[in-house]
């Protein structure tokens, strides 16, 4: 196995693994938070238990987190010790900036976990809200720094060097806005029909208990609104990418021909040696629509470049697809839910729709991870747009087969963990199965 193969799959490994606690650190405060302001407004015990449960199973994947993207950081150094030469001093605001809004991070849900007996109800509730806010700013941080690697900006290369640098430009490129949006409701949305679909399950199995309903109301509510706000910053994105990445567009499309009112493509298997694409249903002008909001705009295409500049169209085009067909999935599901909300019909009470939300459970975070790789896939063979190409920026280090077989038993070992961690102290909580007492004024 070559350096550049070894690299590159266990950096996707890393990636892949480190992202789903990632996101589950970040919007799962949103739901405590929402629980105990229940709580504190109602003086119904189970918004508190509720609360609490959550906050054990953040503590969890947040501690997990931790440690995945500790790994990532070492990556990054010893993998491609080139890129980090040149860029490190580009991009190091907002990963200084991650650092300083994880460690905030790491104080208030200290405090939230150990603070239930201990500080007023409400200072106890905005603690929950920082680690929300923290948790959030510190992924908007670290995403900033990726979609430099797409728009780099805030520096100037004089002889082979890069000088001049402006941090700010840097860290709010063009890429920053539109891949910050989608990525924030990227975590919302997974995290919040995950959290409906484990309680959906337990509603099937005979838990019809308001502890249950409860949860399943929050965490839909929350899952619903970012998958429907995903539709919007999915076409922004897009709009995005066909101008400043106009070939990472073509392939995300498996676009081949430069032409104009082009047609967008639902399916297809990418020929990349015939250079077509087969199997595939073209609506026609709604590419270049998408695009420009033009349906005689012209769209560049893949033979617009040499083939060594193009990505890899099969795996980028596939995981596009994926990654639009579980959104739009789960938009279609949220919009359900608000009809039958509209309607006044009890979703917890309606069997095929609790088995809908539980069937549905994965998409979010299967839309991520293919997310991720259309982001990285597709601006191949550059790490840095247009300026660093990939194979400049591996370490020379021999024999990499060896960390990607630790780092995996690794990952395998912290996975282990989890799931025995939450079978032990979310999952097996006993729940009561009526309705629990108020407790006046929210008191503890």
């Amino acid at each position: 196995m070559s350096n550049l193969l070894a690299a590159r799959l266990q950096m996707a490994i890393s990636l892949g693994f480190h992202i789903i606690f990632a996101v589950i650190a970040m919007a799962m405060p949103l739901l405590m938070v929402v629980a105990e302001w229940r709580f504190i407004r109602t003086g119904d015990a189970l918004y508190r238990d509720l609360a609490k449960r959550w906050c054990k199973g953040t503590a969890i994947m947040f501690a997990v987190g931790a440690v995945s993207g500790t790994v990532l950081s070492f990556e990054l150094g010893l993998l491609w010790p080139t890129f980090m030469k040149h860029a490190g001093p580009v991009i190091g605001m907002p990963f200084s900036m991650e650092g300083f809004a994880f460690f905030l991070e790491a104080i208030f849900l200290g405090i939230y976990l150990y603070g239930w007996e201990r500080v007023p109800p409400r200072a106890h509730w905005f603690s929950g809200v920082m680690v929300l806010v923290s948790g959030t700013l510190s992924g908007i941080f670290v995403v900033c720094a990726n979609a430099w690697m797409n728009t780099p900006r805030g520096f100037r290369i004089v002889d082979h060097k890069i000088v001049d640098i402006d941090v700010w430009a840097a860290m709010f490129n063009p890429a920053a806005f539109s891949q910050a949006l989608h990525m924030t409701l990227a975590a919302f949305a997974s995290v919040g029909f995950a959290v409906a679909a484990v309680h959906a399950y337990a509603l099937l199995k005979g838990s019809a208990n308001a502890f249950h309903r409860r949860a399943l109301e929050i965490a839909l509510l929350v899952g619903a609104v970012a998958a429907l706000g995903q539709l919007v910053s999915g076409d922004i994105s897009a709009k995005h990418v066909a101008k400043h990445q106009p070939i990472k567009f073509a392939a995300l499309e498996a676009h081949w021909e430069t032409t104009r009112g082009a047609p967008a493509r639902i399916g297809g298997w990418p020929d990349q040696k015939r250079e077509i694409t087969r199997f595939s249903i073209e609506i026609p002008y709604l590419l270049s629509v998408l695009a420009f909001n033009d349906p005689h705009a012209e769209v560049k295409g893949l033979k617009s470049v040499p083939r060594e500049l193009r990505p890899p169209v099969l795996v980028t085009h596939l995981a596009f697809q994926l990654m639009v067909g579980c959104g739009v999935f789960l938009a279609l599901v949220a919009l359900l839910a608000g009809w039958l909300r509209l309607r006044k019909i009890d979703v917890a009470s309606r069997r095929w729709f609790l088995r809908l939300l539980a069937a549905s459970g994965p998409l979010g975070f299967i839309a991520i991870e293919a997310g991720w790789t259309v982001t990285e896939v597709g601006r191949q063979p550059y790490v840095i747009q247009g300026l660093m190409r990939t194979r400049s920026a591996v370490t020379p280090m021999p024999a990499l087969i060896i960390p990607l077989v630790a780092f995996c038993l690794l990952y395998l070992f912290l996975g282990a963990i989890v799931a025995v961690l939450l079978k032990r102290h979310v999952f097996l909580t006993v729940v009561p199965a009526a309705e629990a007492p108020s407790v006046p004024g929210g008191a503890r």
